[in-house]
Order: C-alpha cells, then sequence, then structure tokens
C-alpha cells in the first residue's frame, strides 16, 4: 500500500466489535507518542493549584517540563503511566471509535433520518455518548495514570502517590477505598470525555467531507486524513481543557477518611466544583494551564489515532472481505 494514499475500502461495515479492535490498536500506537506531553500537561495543570498568586513555579512551560523531567528522571520520567495509558485507550477509544457509529444510526433512525445521514447535532449526541462510555470503562486506569505521571521524585508538584506499577496502585486504592475509591472522580471522566468526544468524530467527518466535496483533496490521499485529523485535534483541545484541568486536579487531590469511614477529596467535591474554585482562584487561565502541552498531546495523538484507524480498519477489510 502506497504512503501517498489510501484507497477506501468498500464492503459489509465493520461490527462493534470490529470497530473496538481498530479503535484500540490506533490509540495504542498514538500514546506511545502523546504519553510525554500528557505527563508536562498533567503536571502543568497541578502546578499553582488554587494558589491566585500563581505560586511557585516549578516549570516555566511543556518544554520546561520535557528538559527538567528528561535531566532528573530520563526516559522513565518522561513515558510514566504508559503502562495504564494503553489499557485507558484501548478501552476509551475503542469505545469512542467502535461505538460511534451503531450509536450515531440508531440515533438517526430514531430522529427519522438514514443512518448514514450527517446530522451535526445528532453526531456531536453520538460522540458523546459513545466517550461516555468509554470514560467509565476505563476510569480506574485514567486515575491511577494521571496519578503516576504527576509524581516526580526530583521536582514534585500536587499531591504525591507513588505507586510501583498499576497493580500496586490499584491494590492501593482497593485497600484505602474499595470500590469508592475505584470510581474516584467518574463524574469528571465523564463531563472531559463526553466534551472532547462530542466534537472529534463530527469535526473529523465534517471537515473530511468538506475537503473531498470542494476538491481540495482526493478521498484516497492520506493528506486528507491528516488534516481532518489536525482540526479535530485543535477543536478537542480547545473544548476540552477546563474539564480536563478538573479531571486531573480531580484524581491527585489529597483525600482524608472522614468519621463514618469514606473518603473525601479534601479540595473538592466534583468537577463543577473544581472549575469554579479553579476560576475564582487562578482566573480563566488556570481552567487553561497546561494547554499548550495539552495540543503537543493532543494534535499527534488525534491525528495518528484517526489517521491510524482508517488505514487499519481499510487493511482489515481487505484482508477480511478476501478471506470471505
Amino acid at each position: 500500500m502506497s504512503t501517498a494514499s489510501i484507497v477506501p475500502v468498500k464492503g459489509r461495515p465493520l461490527s462493534t466489535g470490529e470497530g473496538f479492535v481498530c479503535g484500540g490498536i490506533a490509540a495504542s500506537m498514538a500514546v506511545t507518542v502523546s504519553n510525554p506531553a500528557e505527563v508536562a500537561k498533567t503536571r502543568l495543570q497541578l502546578q499553582g493549584e488554587l494558589a491566585k498568586d500563581g505560586g511557585v513555579k516549578v516549570y516555566k512551560n511543556a518544554l520546561d517540563v520535557f528538559s527538567k523531567t528528561w535531566r532528573n528522571e530520563g526516559i522513565r520520567g518522561l513515558q510514566r503511566g504508559l503502562g495504564p495509558a494503553y489499557a485507558y485507550q484501548i478501552l476509551l477509544n475503542g469505545s469512542r471509535l467502535g461505538f460511534y457509529e451503531p450509536i450515531r444510526g440508531s440515533i438517526n433512525r430514531f430522529a427519522g433520518y438514514e443512518a448514514t445521514d450527517q446530522i451535526a447535532g445528532l453526531s456531536i449526541m453520538a460522540g458523546a455518548a459513545s466517550g461516555a462510555v468509554g470514560a467509565s470503562l476505563g476510569n480506574p486506569l485514567f486515575l491511577i495514570k494521571a496519578r503516576m505521571q504527576a509524581y516526580s521524585p526530583a521536582l514534585p508538584v500536587g499531591a504525591q502517590h507513588h505507586y510501583k506499577n498499576s497493580f500496586d496502585a490499584l491494590r492501593t486504592i482497593w485497600r484505602a477505598e474499595k470500590f469508592r475509591g475505584i470510581v474516584r472522580g467518574i463524574d469528571a471522566a465523564i463531563l472531559r470525555t463526553s466534551m472532547g468526544s462530542s466534537v472529534q468524530l463530527p469535526s473529523y467527518n465534517w471537515t473530511k467531507n468538506q475537503i473531498i466535496s470542494n476538491g481540495w483533496l482526493p478521498a484516497t490521499s492520506i493528506w486528507t486524513y491528516l488534516a481532518s485529523s489536525s482540526v479535530s485535534g485543535v477543536c478537542v483541545c480547545i473544548v476540552m481543557q477546563p474539564a480536563d484541568t478538573a479531571l486531573t486536579r480531580m484524581y491527585n487531590q489529597p483525600t482524608v477518611r472522614l468519621p463514618n469511614g469514606r473518603m473525601q477529596g479534601t479540595l473538592y467535591k466534583n468537577p463543577l466544583d473544581c472549575i469554579w474554585k479553579t476560576f475564582t482562584a487562578e482566573g480563566v487561565f488556570g481552567l487553561y494551564k497546561g494547554s499548550t502541552a495539552h495540543f503537543l498531546r493532543i494534535a499527534p495523538h488525534t491525528i495518528i489515532t484517526l489517521t491510524m484507524n482508517d488505514i487499519i480498519i481499510n487493511m482489515y477489510k481487505t484482508y477480511r472481505d478476501r478471506e470471505d
């Protein structure tokens, strides 16, 4: 197959399970590249938390995080949380990419349209719904990933949680908080992912349709996929950033045990409370802390995920239809 073009393969559509697997593989490839930027984003979001004067700045910007992390922690520091990130991406993007079309088709039919019609509002609903499913399934993995990425033995910011590995993290959280600890922050995860998913695939599909229908690029060109996924990445970053900041802080906040035995966060009650407190203490820029690092993560991640998803689907369809 040429690297300059990809020929869309026709035939029977993928099943939900096939779409889940293809989406999970594509996302795993992407997260290997984007994880260091996720580490930088997480640390910048926690820096100066709820400090009206901005607090002590351990890191100046995303590039400073990369430099200092590499110097003090090496590649292991830049790739902290990669293990749970793989598992999370398989669950999240497997769901988001695998369930999106079935959900969109069902919503379209319920609204009286053809399953294949591109209706902006209904596509946004489908994207949000498929994202919420993935966020719910992957929440425990995102929780330990965020805590691992925040941990630094050299230049710590925010609360520090040191786990040996993913299994140690899950075991430690379960011992301390049982099921409530495993699902901590799930409301923030659903809010974040629903907001991002509501624009990711709709903006990708809309851009791709515009490029093709206006004759700017042929449907068979890999540049069509790259351009469409680039626009999608920008849209996701803008829409999702405030909820993403809230999620990181909800996951990482210290906890105390109440008289009734329940564990409770010491800083925030829920994601909306986190967004409001961050806004009142740090202003609108507090909600967009780490946005440069977020874009450095989301842009290549979205480009690789969506482009590779199309490539993998076409390759799989070619193989499957040949076997049929």
